[in-house]
């Protein structure tokens, strides 16, 4: 919601100026530009782009207007998942949960919690790791090393749209360029026209300087920094699965594991002690 507001703020801000000073409006209206302007960025994402990427830039950039990143309640579900399934290890035993993570979304442990079953890469963290732990004697400090490793490498994947995008926003103002020096040639083939007609020539080879720039910084450069900022976002639940899972395996009890993990969440989300507590009694 807050993207297509901004966008309308540029638009309105600029356009409206450029009104104010009893501008044109019809000279800013160059689809040719647009075209050139747009055709080039794209070519050039796709000679600098492998499919991974172009793949993961289309998939993702979907996000900057519907991601919303996690709420306190989302929160609260992970840790109370996190809780049910470190209460059934301790009563029954580690393998008590091996058909839970197996098959994740057929336990009740996570069928409770739709929202959870959404997040893939959060579920298989949870349960990648869960089975380290039931088939190996792994101490604290070797899974907090594996996880990190797994953090980092996710990190990594999730930044590459954003990087992208960005790379995209940085050739835009030099493309914006491109398109008005054809402008320019065009309207040096118009030398003996009347200086009207070159004066209007020549304002139209500057909109695509104008374009160029406006694109770059007004949209597609905000657009890399809000997909940097959802994968930012993303990092936190991983975050504070693995701050629970290392302090269960170093002995702590499920409700203390639960407590260390909800002490990492940014405090615009942050559910107080006495909100995880009712949460873990329901």
């Amino acid at each position: 919601m807050f993207v297509i507001i901004g966008m309308v703020v540029v638009l309105g801000a600029v356009i409206g100026g450029y009104l104010l000073e009893h501008g044109n409006i019809h000279l800013l209206f160059q689809p040719v530009e647009l075209l050139i302007i747009g055709g080039a960025a794209l070519g050039a994402f796709f000679i600098s782009s492998p499919s991974k990427v172009i793949g993961l830039v289309t998939k993702n950039i979907s996000k900057v207007f519907s991601a919303k990143g996690a709420s306190k309640s989302e929160f609260l579900e992970i840790l109370g998942v996190l809780n049910a399934i470190f209460t059934k290890m301790r009563k029954e035993g580690l393998i008590a949960i091996e058909g839970d993570i197996e098959k994740p979304d057929q336990s009740p442990l996570f069928t409770k919690n739709p929202s959870i079953l959404k997040n893939h890469h959060a579920v298989s963290f949870i349960c990648d790791n869960l089975k380290v732990i039931i088939s190996a004697n792994v101490t604290p400090f070797e899974l907090e090393n594996i996880m990190d490793l797994e953090m980092e490498s996710h990190h990594h994947e999730a930044l590459i749209p954003a990087h992208a995008v960005a790379k995209i926003s940085d050739g835009l103002p030099a493309l914006g360029i491109v398109a008005a020096v054809l402008g320019v040639v065009l309207t040096m083939a118009k030398i003996s026209e009347p200086p009207e007609v070159l004066g209007h020539s020549i304002g139209a080879a500057l909109v695509g300087t104008f374009l160029g720039v406006l694109l770059s910084y007004g949209f597609v450069g905000p657009i890399g920094t809000h997909l940097e900022h959802i994968a930012e976002e993303d990092m936190i639940l991983f975050q504070v699965i693995k701050i629970a899972l290392v302090s269960f395996v170093g002995g702590a009890a499920p409700q203390i594991a639960v407590e260390y993990g909800r002490r990492v969440i940014p405090s615009g989300a942050k559910p107080s002690f006495s909100e995880l507590e009712e949460a873990m009694r329901k």
